[in-house]
């Protein structure tokens, strides 16, 4: 994952553990006061919450402990990899798009990231400024010819 994706995912861990955490406790410890807790929907809601909460905890910290982060500013060249933005132009519209090739987790097609499995960035991998390329999308074929490359 890129260096950024990384930090977004500690910032939501560490909001997890230091402001939902102690929020649900409060929660649960005010429904106990309400008495009966076999029927006490605050409560059960507050468990829910909970349990839901530490078990996003438990995967943050499991994809934080395995990932490998790039530093996409310190990589160059002219052939599309992980971390690369690249600029095409769609040889049916003419119409322009950039993406950044990231993790599964960071990819976020409204800001113009892919994730590395998708069929647009496979396709991508390898090419080099100039390259026409096809990609089959979930919508149909689709032809573009590589404008730019760069790392940021």
């Amino acid at each position: 994952m890129t260096a950024l994706g990384h930090s977004t995912l500690e910032s939501e861990l560490k909001m997890r553990q230091q402001e939902e955490r102690p929020r649900i406790i409060q929660a649960i410890a005010e429904a106990r006061l309400h008495g009966d807790l076999s029927e006490n929907a605050e409560y059960h809601a507050a468990k829910e919450a909970q349990s839901h909460n530490e078990g996003r905890i438990a995967e943050l910290e499991d994809r934080l402990s395995r990932a490998e982060v790039i530093d996409v500013s310190k990589l160059s060249g002219s052939t599309i990899m992980f971390g690369a933005t690249v600029t095409l132009v769609d040889e049916d519209t003419g119409t322009e798009k950039a993406y950044q090739i990231v993790g599964e987790n960071e990819a976020d097609v409204k800001s113009g990231k892919v994730s590395i499995t998708s069929p647009t960035a496979r396709a991508l991998i390898g090419k080099k400024q100039g390259d026409s390329v096809e990609v089959n999308t979930p919508g149909g074929g689709k032809s573009y010819e590589i404008l730019k490359v760069s790392f940021r």
